[in-house]
């Protein structure tokens, strides 16, 4: 599933290569979609290669090439905003049941407080600067029930290295309570301006909302709350050696 910007660019890049055979510049392309910088070009552009729609080639300027198109053309995107939004969990997935009557015996190395829980991975989530995170379900993990909290839960993949003095690292996999509220101070997925999320620590300073790196690298950014929305908070974390 493409956000909407993404669909926007990769109909913006394959319309110019029909019409003129070579790309549209970086220029175009933020113009095109009324973007404030480069940089967020430079974002879709990597989510749209990562996920299989077009591919830079090597050692040439502007050159990109259109792999495939979205399997629906749906006009509806242009005039709906997609966004990421973890509650596309359906049914008990990622959700914390009671224990029932009566419980088989425990599997070798699980604890008895019950079976493991099947979560959905969501896809990835920054930390670092933030980038587009990828709204599609792409598998379960199995997680100890007591490292949930009751309620919805689903799993991001980190990337970037922003959050480190807080113990969580790049190629990290993080456990996120789906919630639309955090007191300051807790880790959560930040959505800013609807587009971009990230994995920061939440502090809220008078009428801003914070949103703190723990990695002196990495500099607080500070929005008017109407441009954060809490997408969840951070219960646990799950690290492969």
């Amino acid at each position: 599933m493409l956000t909407r910007k993404q669909h926007e660019l990769l109909m913006f890049i394959h319309e110019r290569m029909k019409e003129s055979g070579i790309p549209p510049s970086f220029d175009e392309m933020k113009d095109a979609l009324d973007l404030r910088s480069k940089s967020g070009i430079h974002r879709l552009i990597t989510a749209l290669e990562e996920r299989g729609f077009i591919r830079r080639l090597p050692n040439r300027a502007r050159a990109l090439e259109v792999i495939k198109l979205p399997d629906s053309m749906n006009p509806s995107l242009g005039g709906r905003k997609a966004r990421f939004e973890p509650n596309v969990i359906e049914g008990t997935l990622g959700r914390v049941a009671a224990p029932p009557a009566r419980s088989a015996p425990p599997m070798p190395g699980m604890s008895e407080a019950g079976r493991p829980v099947s979560i959905p991975v969501m896809g990835r989530i920054a930390a670092g600067t933030p980038i587009e995170a990828i709204q599609s379900h792409s598998h379960t993990i199995a997680v100890p029930p007591e490292m949930l909290t009751g309620g919805e839960h689903y799993a991001l993949e980190v990337r970037g290295d922003s959050m480190v003095d807080a113990g969580i690292f790049d190629g990290d996999t993080v456990i996120i309570k789906k919630q639309d509220t955090a007191a300051t101070g807790e880790i959560i997925v930040a959505l800013v301006d609807e587009e971009e999320a990230t994995l920061k620590r939440l502090r809220r300073r008078g009428n801003s909302v914070a949103l703190e790196a723990a990695n002196p690298a990495y500099e607080t950014r500070i929005f008017p709350p109407d441009r954060v929305k809490v997408q969840g908070r951070l219960v646990g974390l799950l690290r492969k050696y």
